[in-house]
């Protein structure tokens, strides 16, 4: 499935410039400061400030896959404290994933006023949530964002996966270093690392989080395989649920329900599974409790035909852009 697919390069930089200044990164080991991740490589564009228009133009850039956050320009890094965007009083240790069949926007290219109807959004852990909205807080948990590889070279030099020459293992369709979760310790550390973001989406006001490249052990050339992913995503889902988070599973179609249940996953996020004919593999899993992103227009006429009355179906262009920019798409079913 997505493996297999084209992956097209969209700016990360946000991420990447957030990173490569130092302080931005990944901050210590529980992660108190860090730069975004990825998932989508959306183009950068200056985030809008005023209310989009409800539909964008259909036109539609095909055959792309996966989008990746965009960044910001480099910043200081973001205090642990909380933030301005009040917390949801949510019990610890309880969360609700997002409701199914609900109008979703993805903005981890730029945030921006959702448009009208929207009640759901993922955005850049960087970003604050949408007020009144359910937010879903976008995190690259398996890989490392163009850019951050100096940081994890100077503080956690022994995550960064690496072939029996020594050599770094890199996502080449991504330019993004491999983090290894071979072992307990690893999975461990890991756990510190990313944990420390989710808790920031926490503390931000997030409600979920979803975890990016759960497949990257497809790319690792045999050094990482599915059952060390399952373990590391379970340790990952753990804390976030300890936190009050939902946790997304993001694409990795061929996860099974056992295994799903297994980790905690408790939604989706899958890309393109219309276009792949993916979809049944995840409500399979998790029933409605599906988000569809399509970067086509047959892909999202074909998943709104068969799911538009039971999922959350989006359109959105393959550089997931805010509006104002030519290539900014946003339609849902």
């Amino acid at each position: 499935m997505a493996a297999s697919r084209t992956r097209l390069t969209v700016g990360l930089t946000m991420t990447a410039v957030a990173l490569v200044a130092l302080g931005v990164g990944i901050g210590t080991a529980d992660a108190g400061t860090r730069a975004p991740w990825h998932s989508a490589k959306p183009s950068r564009t200056k985030p809008a400030t005023t209310a989009p228009t409800t539909k964008a133009s259909p036109s539609v850039a095909p055959g792309a896959t996966s989008a990746r956050p965009s960044a910001t320009a480099t910043k200081t890094p973001a205090s642990p404290v909380a933030s301005a965007t009040a917390t949801a009083t949510v019990k610890p240790g309880s969360w609700t994933p997002p409701p199914a069949n609900a109008v979703f926007d993805y903005q981890i290219g730029g945030v921006y006023t959702p448009p009208a109807g929207v009640t759901v959004v993922s955005r850049d852990s960087e970003a604050a949530p949408a007020a009144g909205l359910y937010n879903i807080c976008y995190v690259n948990a398996f890989q490392a964002q163009p850019g951050a590889e100096s940081w994890w070279t100077a503080n956690h030099p022994e995550l960064l996966l690496r072939d029996a020459a020594g050599k770094l293992v890199i996502d080449q369709d991504w330019d993004e270093v491999m983090l290894d979760f071979s072992t307990e310790a690893k999975r461990a550390a890991l756990t510190g690392v990313v944990g420390g973001w989710m808790d920031r989406c926490a503390t931000k006001g997030f409600q979920a989080v979803e975890l990016d490249n759960l497949d990257s052990y497809t790319r690792s050339k045999g050094l990482l395989n599915q059952s060390q992913a399952i373990a590391y995503a379970t340790s990952l889902a753990t804390r976030a649920h300890a936190r009050s988070l939902a946790v997304g599973q993001k694409n990795s179609a061929e996860l099974s329900k056992a295994n799903a249940r297994k980790i905690g996953f408790d939604f989706a996020v899958a890309e393109e599974c219309a276009d792949y004919d993916e979809c049944d593999a995840y409500t399979a899993s998790y029933g409605d409790n599906v988000i569809v992103i399509e970067y086509s227009r047959a892909g999202f006429t074909k998943a709104c035909s068969a799911f538009g009355s039971r999922l959350s179906i989006v359109l959105r262009d393959v550089d997931v852009t805010t509006p104002g920019n030519r290539s900014y798409v946003h339609e849902a079913c």
